[in-house]
């Protein structure tokens, strides 16, 4: 079992990777799902373990069979696997990608653009906040951006919190624009 874990972790790694840069978490969870436990079902292992079979036909029946279940990006996951014999990783890469994803999901990388620098203070402070209100380590940076007057602009991951003084000065323009 070691031997597989070893053997699987490079393709975890680089597919937790390329979700990461992608930000495609979500959709590698599910690809990698369907391809395991495609893999799994007897008549589809059968062909898998078949000497008679070549790579590229049992990458594209696998593929196939999982159908709109899988990008591109996914059925190159399956002919590298195949190429190198390895399609009966899938569920220990898919366990790896997991784990891989749930420490990632545990931190959250916030980016603050002020008007001024921030001091280590204020820095530590705002991270306790953030951390308490998402309820993960913050990886905070920051970074200064004169044209905002006064105040922050805070990105963490989907949220947007703007609260720079040209922010506000934009949401008051809009307001007397609609009224």
């Amino acid at each position: 079992m070691a031997e597989l874990a070893t053997i699987a972790r490079p393709y975890a790694n680089a597919v937790f990777e390329l979700a990461k840069r992608n930000r495609a978490l979500d959709v590698w969870s599910r690809q990698l799902a369907v391809a395991a436990a495609v893999a799994a079902d007897p008549s589809i292992n059968e062909i898998i373990e078949s000497p008679a079979t070549t790579s590229l036909q049992k990458a594209n029946t696998l593929a196939r069979v999982c159908g709109d279940d899988l990008n591109s990006e996914g059925k190159q996951l399956l002919h590298v696997l195949a190429r190198y014999k390895r399609l009966h990783l899938l569920t220990e890469i898919g366990a790896q990608y997991e784990a891989l994803r749930a420490q990632e999901e545990a931190s959250l990388e916030v980016e603050v653009v002020s008007a001024y620098p921030l001091s280590d203070a204020e820095q530590k402070r705002l991270s306790e906040a953030l951390a308490k209100r998402f309820e993960k380590e913050i990886l905070l940076t920051s970074r200064v951006d004169e044209s905002l007057l006064g105040g922050a602009i805070i990105r963490a991951g989907d949220t947007v919190i703007d609260g720079s003084v040209r922010g506000k000065l934009d949401k008051l323009a809009e307001t007397i624009r609609r009224t």
